[in-house]
Formats: structure tokens, C-alpha cells, sequence
């Protein structure tokens, strides 16, 4: 069975660090860029930043600074580390492989323009 799974999310005061995993199970994602998403309550997901296959990474202008994308193709997953945490931050995090024939490569970080996606983590930021 084909799924990416997310985790590593939970509680982290402001101003601390976190770092989310994206793993691959059933595929390889040595030839997938993988994006990051954000839903917070009662809003739309909104894109976060992407990597390529060959490990370059794309940041919303909100994310710069904060947020780093990476990857392990020897672990199949990819990371966000997010950084010097706000309460806006928090939401449920996704990944997702892009929908599109050029899926090595970061389209826009918007969540049509990706197609599978994992069932999320939570990460809440409160003192």
C-alpha cells in the first residue's frame, strides 16, 4: 500500500523547535518532490514549502526564516524542522507528493497541485 505518514508533531511552547517527519511506505521517494501544508482551525490548507527530488528546497515568503525543509532518501522521509514557533503555527501538518507528470520537481504550493497526501500530525503551540 502506497501512503506517506506524518509524524513528530505535538505541544512546544513559543519561541521552541519541532521537527515533523514525512515517511514513504510502499514507494521509493527518491524521484518525488515533497511539499508541507498547514491547516489551522476553522481555515484553509495553505502551503508551507517544498523540496525537490534532488533535495532543493521552496518556502512560502511566511515560512523563510523559521521553517527548513530537508530529506534522507536513505530513510525515505522527508523533514520540516520549524523554528522559533508561534501560536499561528499551529494546525495540522501534511505532506504531499505533487499531482502533476513532473512530480520531481515543486509546483506551486498550492494543495491542488499535489495528489497524495498523509493523514497529518498535529502540532499546538502554547505555553
Amino acid at each position: 500500500q502506497v501512503q506517506l505518514v506524518e509524524s513528530g508533531g505535538g505541544l512546544v511552547q513559543p519561541g521552541g523547535s519541532l521537527r515533523l517527519s514525512c515517511a514513504a511506505s510502499g514507494f521509493s521517494l527518491d524521484h518525488y518532490a515533497i511539499g508541507w501544508f498547514r491547516q489551522a482551525p476553522g481555515k484553509e490548507r495553505e502551503g508551507i514549502s517544498c523540496i525537490t527530488s534532488d533535495g532543493n528546497g521552496y518556502y512560502v515568503d511566511s515560512a523563510k526564516g523559521r521553517f527548513s525543509i530537508s530529506r534522507d532518501n536513505a530513510k525515505n522521509t522527508v523533514y520540516l524542522e520549524l523554528n522559533s514557533a508561534k501560536p499561528e503555527d499551529t494546525g495540522a501538518y501534511y505532506c504531499a507528493t505533487p499531482s502533476g507528470s513532473f512530480s520531481y520537481l515543486c509546483p506551486l504550493l498550492e494543495p491542488d497541485e499535489y495528489g497524495s497526501w498523509g493523514q497529518g500530525t498535529q502540532v499546538t503551540v502554547s505555553s
